[in-house]
């Protein structure tokens, strides 16, 4: 048979989107359109879920299968889903907010179980659609129409989180950044268990440039490092500044300075089991050391809707019935009639 190929159009409705201008999530739908084509698994064999804010509007504008849920639970919806129906690709979308507050507990225990589900979170450090309160990810002393004097208290780094949580993918993109976004999707997608991308998006109402330290075009190259599976962690404008390993610490150095060479550089390894270095860089944060973007782990290990089908197989296998009715069934029972 031969193979569909199928555009970004294919996955886009009729519907008119509605954000405000400037809003860093038309970038991020634009790329998932994209990333979808790539990945080639056709719009009836998609389904996108959300739970509340902004970011959570997006399954309005897919031509596939789509869950607007209810605050907090997408990550319980899209487990429930691609456990019922697991030839089913599932993409899961959170804001910060949304994702990481009421639906935080949701959102560890999924990337615990190692659920095949595609988790985009998106992180403006802000609450939206609400209107502008401060979110789970804001920094200490931000502030906002629920912190007017600044708030009392340390954020979450979803990284940590993920890591905390014994995850096995994690990578991370900036809204602007179209072709890294795209390159992320893709590899979430073809990753088989939980997939977490952070995205770094802007709120041009309520957040206006919360992310500019680190992602204005001035200074990008020298605070973001794009890692990629294989090759070595160099970064900068010029390409010549690198990470190398200082004791159990990393470390950004200048090749050809203070004695440092290309030797020295370390090359990436997306695929290893452990989790140490992959938890360093992803904790970065693009001011002693550059900002990690791109796919920053990506390890196999067995997943929980696999497991579960494994284990209903067998139940099934020993018990001798195929449905609940022949469960029912198979013990002592009556007729009334």
């Amino acid at each position: 048979m031969e193979e569909t190929l199928y555009t970004p159009a294919n996955f886009k409705n009729d519907q008119s989107v509605r954000w405000c201008a400037g809003c860093g999530d038309h970038a991020i739908l634009n790329t998932l359109h994209k990333a979808m084509a790539t990945v080639g698994v056709p719009p009836h064999k998609t389904a996108v879920i959300s739970g509340i804010g902004c970011s959570s509007r997006l399954p309005y504008y897919m031509n596939t299968y789509g869950f607007h849920t209810i605050h907090g639970r997408a990550a319980a919806i899209a487990t429930g889903f691609k456990v019922a129906n697991p030839d089913m690709t599932v993409w899961q979308i959170s804001g910060d907010g949304d994702g990481l507050a009421i639906g935080g507990n949701h959102f560890i225990h999924a990337v615990r179980r190692n659920v095949d589900i595609n988790m985009l979170l998106f992180n403006n450090k802000i609450y939206g659609l609400t209107k502008g309160q401060y979110s789970p990810t804001s920094e200490r002393g931000f502030v906002s129409k629920s912190s007017p004097y600044g708030t009392t208290e340390d954020p979450f780094i979803p990284a940590e989180l993920v890591f905390g949580a014994r995850g096995n993918f994690f990578a991370r993109s900036i809204d602007v950044e179209l072709a890294i976004s795209q390159e992320v999707m893709v590899a979430a997608a073809r990753h088989r268990g939980t997939s977490v991308v952070e995205i770094l998006q802007n709120c041009m109402i309520f957040n206006n440039g919360i992310h500019n330290d680190i992602v204005d075009r001035a200074y990008r190259a020298e605070r973001t490092i794009h890692l990629r599976h294989g090759e070595k962690m160099l970064f900068g404008k010029d390409g010549n500044r690198g990470l190398v390993q200082d004791g159990f610490l990393l470390k950004a150095v200048t090749v050809g300075e203070d004695g440092y060479t290309m030797d020295d550089v370390l090359v990436h390894d997306a695929h290893t089991p452990s989790n140490f270095l992959h938890q360093q860089l992803a904790m970065m944060d693009g001011h002693e050391l550059p900002l990690a973007i791109g796919v920053i782990r990506d390890v196999a290990s067995p997943v929980y809707n696999d497991e579960i089908d494994a284990q209903v197989a067998a139940v099934k296998s020993k018990k001798g019935f195929d449905s609940l009715r022949d469960m029912i069934m198979a013990g002592d029972h009556w007729h009334v009639d």
